[in-house]
């Protein structure tokens, strides 16, 4: 059964404060890096999976994309999206990705931030992805990082003897799969899998490789908010951009 925690009213009012923070870790970590990865979108037409409240959208059109479809599982996201950003080239849909029927060879570029570590079936998802995309076009997405996802629901920050951070702890790497934890509520479900097989997933759909980012924080960002120095033990992102191959 597919989560959808977005809709949990305690979960969304969290996560809505988090959010709506002037610095946090989206801001200053993830979201700079991500956006350095997209490619040009003007004339293009565009996918983006999870996409919350639809903000990244409706930039891309801004920017210049010929079309913008995108999707998410939660209700609050999508009636969100739709009150705030209304154009004839940006549509909304209340769906979750598994869920979704792709045309193929149907985009130029298809994005997900942060949305695949809620996958069960993260296969099953990137072949439909491969398929959807054009030839040369380009797959670009963000997810919590392996390393982060592999101890959920344990301890993972070890203290010294004056209770500050001495290193983060690896734990159950190779057993992929269900993990819960408790984040702003009571399991919270995500997925863990390993790199080797986010990457060889890739290359086996016909997506090559072409940019692998852990987002290290800036010292400005540590001033601005100073629990990003937990970075410098583990990254808590992983950024894949990868392009469709021709087949020849």
């Amino acid at each position: 059964m597919k989560q959808n925690i977005y809709d949990n009213a305690l979960f969304f009012k969290g996560y809505e404060e988090i959010r709506n923070r002037k610095f946090n870790y989206n801001n200053l970590l993830e979201r700079p890096n991500f956006l350095v990865l997209m490619p040009d979108v003007k004339g293009k037409v565009l996918l983006d999976l999870g996409c919350g409240k639809g903000e990244f959208a409706n930039d891309c059109v801004l920017n210049g994309a010929q079309h913008v479809d995108a999707i998410d599982i939660s209700d609050n996201m999508i009636t969100a999206a739709k009150e705030r950003y209304k154009s004839g080239r940006l549509h909304f849909q209340n769906i979750s990705i598994e869920d979704i029927l792709l045309e193929e060879s149907h985009y130029h570029l298809i994005t997900s931030a942060l949305a695949l570590h809620y996958v069960a079936d993260f296969e099953g998802i990137i072949e439909k992805v491969s398929r959807a995309l054009c030839p040369e076009g380009v797959f670009l997405f963000s997810m919590e990082h392996p390393i982060s996802t592999a101890n959920k629901g344990v301890e993972q920050w070890i203290l010294d003897e004056k209770r500050t951070i001495s290193h983060f702890a690896v734990a159950r790497y190779h057993d992929e799969g269900k993990r819960t934890e408790n984040w702003l509520v009571d399991n919270v479900v995500m997925y863990h899998r390993t790199i080797e097989t986010i990457i060889n997933t890739l290359i086996i759909n016909g997506l090559q490789i072409e940019k692998i980012v852990e987002p290290m924080p800036t010292d400005e960002a540590i001033e601005l908010l100073p629990s990003l120095q937990k970075e410098q033990h583990r990254p808590s992102f992983l950024i894949v951009k990868a392009r469709k191959t021709i087949k020849k």
